[in-house]
């Protein structure tokens, strides 16, 4: 069985467990999942209502990659588990094996790819989700704020699951590429998650 197919009760369950899989992939990509589609709501509160019948197109084009971005984190959350199982494979190879450092070096690129494709959709999620929040529904706009913030949380945590295997790659080039590339989204949507979370909070606080 998938694990997108599990309850919640039992997904988390096996998270809590020392299981290798799920970890802080999958989580991050679930909780992507979440805020993208709590963004998505925001869209379903807004469109036929005349008061926003000016960004009513804008709003079912949000609302159409909301809805492909969320099967897509769901899908991730087995992926990691999926890209995580040759590490985990790898780390009971014996250290005289010959062939160890080889497929080790195989096994961390595999295990940074689907983090990496996790933070990519987490940029694409903060960009739809600031559009909701200054277009939507105003009765909705707090879940506009959750979903930017657990967006952002994902983000941070798939990030966590690059770094500490490119800390592991004798391939250096490859490694920083990766790290480059992270700490970029990183630098530029951690701001734009807050910067949403915040505006949302100061118009629903006064």
């Amino acid at each position: 069985m998938k694990l997108i197919d599990r309850t919640v009760a039992d997904f988390t369950q096996e998270l809590a467990s020392p299981a290798p899989v799920p970890g802080g992939g999958g989580a991050s990509a679930l909780a992507a999942a979440i805020g993208i589609s709590l963004g998505d709501m925001v869209g379903e509160l807004t469109v036929g209502k005349k008061r926003y019948a000016d960004v009513e197109e804008d709003i079912r084009g949000l609302m159409e990659r909301s809805q492909a971005l969320r099967l897509r984190f769901l899908e991730l959350v087995d992926g990691d588990a999926e890209a995580f199982a040759p590490l985990a494979k790898a780390y009971g190879i014996p250290k005289d094996d010959p062939d160890r450092a080889e497929i080790m070096e195989n096994a961390l690129k595999t295990a940074c790819s689907v983090p990496m494709d996790i933070m990519r959709a987490c940029a694409e999620a903060l960009d739809i989700i600031e559009e909701f929040a200054a277009k939507g529904s105003k009765i909705a706009i707090s879940d506009a704020g959750c979903g930017a913030i657990l967006c952002k949380a994902a983000m941070q945590a798939a990030s966590l699951n690059v770094f500490i295997n490119t800390k592991s790659m004798k391939d250096r080039t490859c490694a920083e590429a990766l790290e480059e590339e992270a700490n970029a989204l990183l630098a530029k949507y951690t701001v734009l998650g807050d910067a949403v979370f915040n505006k949302v909070s100061d118009r629903i606080r006064g």
